[in-house]
């Protein structure tokens, strides 16, 4: 049989097989390839008997680890690598499931009891060298599923049984490397000897399958790469992260801080953590109100009758903070969508009102799982730039375009310009936790993507990943480390509109049902602060700095010249303080660096004399003397 085949550098040959046998036994150049791929995307090893995955003439890619799919293939391999080294040293464990992840890979493995130390770990990733220098081939065989579970019985892998139980199916596949088997649908890379680079990173508690009534398993994480040079920039990526921790900074920034006596995730914002907030608010409100959204404001907490009607107390009921009053039960409002229907409710709409773009700057509560929670990035307060239009089906897709617009707008004004979007869909296996019809969720989805194909937006679709309510778009950002976080979400919901029988009058005269989209750029204004934390390291352009200037007088006779610089800054917009403690100037400056501080205004003699400042600007350093008007139009200009 002929194979054409597509090289990574676009290049195409033909190739006469034999179907009985794998690419890499009719020729050498397949050796250092990690997978294929046919046309309909299906992926398989390489050295599978090609007779098994295709047909005569048919047309394959072979992909290595630049493409995003030869990255998951090299990073589960890596994973069984780990889990075959676990199963040397430690032949009582028992394995649970290994799969890749953004960066690298994990394994969960039950120890049966045992805490693994930074020495198991060291002893872990020695033996994944062995294995690696063993250059092992990969074999994939497909068992019928009874014999596979007596295998894996008789090596006490309960946690396989289960899967295959799972799977329901008449034969499951599993892959040999050596001495070592592992349940896995595959494919992996055809020999161990191509991974060149390993390193574990950390271990962490987890439990099978997420549920805390199972057995808890040890999260072992991972990293592999075909050489050396891409781990060391990994690894340096990985340390620089550490030190733009947004936790270590917002302490050292005085900017927030969680205290337990309150209750674990829910933040404090300090005076600086509260102006850099204010300044985010306001900057998202003014962009809002330029482009015709109507401000509003609705109560924390409101009565359960609402969050009935809205489905959140049938479908996110754990997720609430509930209580009771002697005749009533009211909810803490997790989500704004109910409050905002209701002032929606409150006259009548024809087409010509529409789109409607109702926006508020809430704050709402939700109990995310304590073992969730995560500085500013998973809290249990989370305040939102939030929005509900309600519009037409037939805007959808402009109202979503233009929406994607001002994303792009305001976070390109905090120095992001890269970006990934995700359209979530509904589970076509599994349609009953979803509310609605299949074809109204069809009708939506096919809307979500019209808006982004008219704006030439590339995506990637996740089915199953969408809310129970409707499809939705997230575009997720990537930082100075390009490091992906997720930020702006676009919700489509034709559910609650019909739940709550909101009508508008159509063009024909007739009422009719409008659609919801459910919008925040920010996402969560405390999770973004934490993104910008990082990027920036703290060290925020000048416009977003809480405190822009310290004025540090020389001595004590200096104060009422330091306060006319306070004054004349102040009226100017600026955010000043002054620096009055009973330290030496040197001691101050050091205080204002650590505290990241932009600028540094210096004042003794010189500058009283002269109506100036003596400047020193973060990382620069000293700028030296600027008349009060000099040292204004440096600060402008630089905003």
């Amino acid at each position: 049989m002929k194979i054409k085949i597509k090289f990574p550098d676009n290049s195409e040959k033909i190739f006469e097989i034999d179907e009985n046998k794998s690419l890499i036994e009719i020729d050498e150049v397949f050796h250092n390839y990690l997978v294929a791929k046919r046309k309909d995307g299906f992926l398989f090893d390489l050295t599978r008997k090609v007779g098994e995955v295709l047909k005569d003439g048919e047309e394959i890619e072979v992909l290595d680890f630049n493409s995003k799919e030869g990255k998951e293939v090299f990073w589960h391999s890596s994973a069984h690598i780990l889990a075959q080294a676990v199963k040397r040293l430690f032949p009582n464990s028992k394995l649970t499931i290994g799969p890749p992840i953004e960066k690298g890979f994990f394994y969960d493995i039950d120890f049966n009891g045992k805490t693994l130390n930074e020495d198991d770990l060291k002893k872990i990733e020695e033996e994944c060298y062995k294995i690696i220098e063993s250059n092992y081939y990969t074999r994939r065989e497909e068992w019928d599923s009874n014999y596979a579970k007596e295998f894996f019985k008789s090596k006490n892998e309960d946690y396989k049984v289960i899967l295959i139980d799972e799977f329901n199916q008449d034969k499951v596949s599993v892959y040999f490397q050596g001495e070592f088997v592992d349940l896995c649908k595959g494919p992996h890379i055809p020999r161990t000897g191509l991974v060149k680079a390993f390193k574990i990173l950390s271990v962490s508690g987890a439990y099978f399958k997420g549920d805390e009534r199972n057995p808890q398993l040890q999260r072992i994480y991972g990293i592999s790469f075909p050489n050396k040079e891409e781990l060391n920039e990994f690894l340096n990526k990985l340390e620089e992260a550490k030190k733009r921790d947004h936790r270590v900074l917002g302490k050292q920034l005085e900017l927030f801080d969680f205290y337990e006596e309150a209750g674990s995730g829910f933040v404090f914002f300090h005076p600086k953590g509260a102006i850099l907030r204010k300044i985010l608010e306001d900057f998202s409100k003014q962009k809002h109100l330029e482009r015709g959204y109507k401000l509003v404001w609705t109560p924390h907490v409101l009565k359960t009758d609402i969050w009935k009607i809205s489905g959140h107390l049938d479908y996110y009921k754990e997720n609430m903070f509930l209580m009771e009053t002697e005749n009533e039960s009211f909810g803490v409002k997790p989500m704004n969508c109910p409050a905002h229907i209701l002032i929606y409710k409150s006259k009548k709409y024809s087409y010509r009102d529409l789109p409607l773009k109702l926006f508020e700057v809430a704050t709402v509560y939700r109990y995310e799982r304590s073992g969730t929670l995560h500085g500013l990035l998973r809290v249990r307060n989370i305040t939102q730039d939030d929005s509900h239009i309600f519009c037409a089906p037939y805007q959808v897709e402009e109202v979503v375009s233009e929406v994607l617009d001002l994303m792009k707008e305001i976070l390109n004004k905090f120095g992001f310009k890269k970006f990934e979007i995700w359209l979530s869909v509904y589970d076509k296996n599994n349609f009953s936790k979803y509310m609605g019809s299949i074809e109204d969720w069809e009708n939506a989805q096919n809307s979500l993507k019209r808006a982004l194909e008219k704006l030439n937006l590339e995506y990637k679709i996740l089915e199953g990943e969408a809310a129970f309510y409707g499809p939705k778009i997230d575009v997720h950002l990537f930082d100075v480390l390009d490091r992906k976080w997720q930020c702006t979400t676009i919700q489509l919901d034709f559910n609650l509109p019909k739940r709550f029988n909101l009508t508008f009058v159509d063009k024909d005269g007739k009422e009719k049902t409008p659609i919801i989209i459910h919008r925040a750029i920010f996402g969560s204004i405390e999770r973004f602060m934490g993104i910008l934390i990082e990027h920036y390291a703290g060290e925020f352009p000048l416009w977003l700095s809480p405190i822009q200037i310290v004025i540090i007088p020389i001595s004590d006779k200096f104060i009422d010249y330091a306060q006319k610089v306070y004054n004349f800054f102040k009226e100017n917009g600026f955010r000043v303080e002054i620096d009055k403690r009973k330290e030496t100037v040197g001691y101050k400056i050091r205080d204002a660096e650590i505290h990241k501080i932009p600028y540094v205004f210096v004042v003794g003699k010189k500058e009283v004399e002269n109506e100036g400042v003596s400047i020193r600007k973060r990382k620069e350093g000293d700028l030296g003397f600027k008349k009060l008007e000099e040292a204004l139009e440096i600060l402008k200009s630089e905003c």
